[in-house]
Order: C-alpha cells, then structure tokens, then sequence
C-alpha cells in the first residue's frame, strides 16, 4: 500500500497562483492564407491571397500584419531563403502548368478547387517556413510578411531582435 501512495503524492501538481494564471502566453506565431481573389480579365488574371499573421514573438516588430501575396512572391521569399539562408526550404506547391494550358474545359487555375488546394498548399509552406527559428531572423521573411510591397531590391540580411 505505501507504494501506491507514494506514487499518488508525486502526481499532485502545485497550485497555480495569479501570476501564473495572468503570465505572458507562451511564444505563438500563426500565419493564415485567406480570402484568395481573382483579379483581372482574360489572360491578364491572377489570384492572390490575404496572409495575416499575428504573434508575441519579440523578433517581429509588427504584432499583428495582414498583407496581399501572389504565388509569384511566395516563389520569391522561397527563392530568397534558399539563396541566403541555410535552412531546408520545404517545396512550394506546384506550378500547375498543364492547368495553364489553353483550350480547357475548365477555368485552370482560376477553378475554386484549385484555388483551394493552392491556398492550403501556401499556407502550410508558409508556416514550415515562419516556424523555423533561424528563418525568423532573415529579413525576406519579415517583408514578406509585414510589408504591404515586397521591396525586390532590398538588402539581405538578418533582422536583430531588441
């Protein structure tokens, strides 16, 4: 019996006090791909995505940010943190040429599903990325998620966090 009981004492967890029930979240970071719109006529259309963030992390500046992307700039942060960084950038989701073709019966990639299937595809690249720790640092990632336009010309780099 004595076993037992000892066992029972170890699992009591100690009392929360209000300091910790009112303590600073833990550190969060969540990046949303949402409301995909298809502008334009034609072969002059695009689609692009809101990506919204909101976060504690003291590397970001911005606490909370929500700017518009086209697949091309999600190619160009990919592109960017591959030239610079030295994480494992994960794969973008696919180009989808044959949906480009002409002569469809379909809308290609302006059809909902792919929409869709893209906006989901972006969003988990986005975060793999954003939740990489030395990602957070790379200046690319913050303008890409913060600035209402990319700068192509800026300067790579590091940020350094206060």
């Amino acid at each position: 019996m004595m076993a037992s009981e000892d066992a029972t004492k170890r699992l009591s967890s100690k009392k929360q006090t209000l300091d910790d029930a009112y303590a600073a979240p833990a550190n969060f970071l969540e990046i949303d791909v949402i409301n995909p719109i298809t502008h334009g006529m034609a072969n002059k259309r695009y689609t692009d995505y809101e990506v919204r963030m909101k976060t504690n992390l003291p590397v970001f500046r911005v606490k909370e940010s929500s700017v518009r992307r086209r697949y091309s700039d999600f190619e160009w942060l990919r592109n960017e943190l591959e030239r610079d960084s030295k994480i494992v950038v994960p794969a973008l989701p696919s180009k989808a040429i044959k949906r480009q073709l002409p002569f469809r019966n379909d809308d290609g990639i302006y059809e909902e599903g792919f929409i869709e299937e893209r906006r989901s595809g972006l969003e988990a690249f986005v975060n793999k990325i954003a939740g990489h720790p030395m990602a957070q640092n790379e200046r690319c990632l913050h303008m890409f998620l913060q600035e209402p336009n990319i700068d192509r010309n800026y300067v790579p780099g590091k940020i350094r966090s206060a």
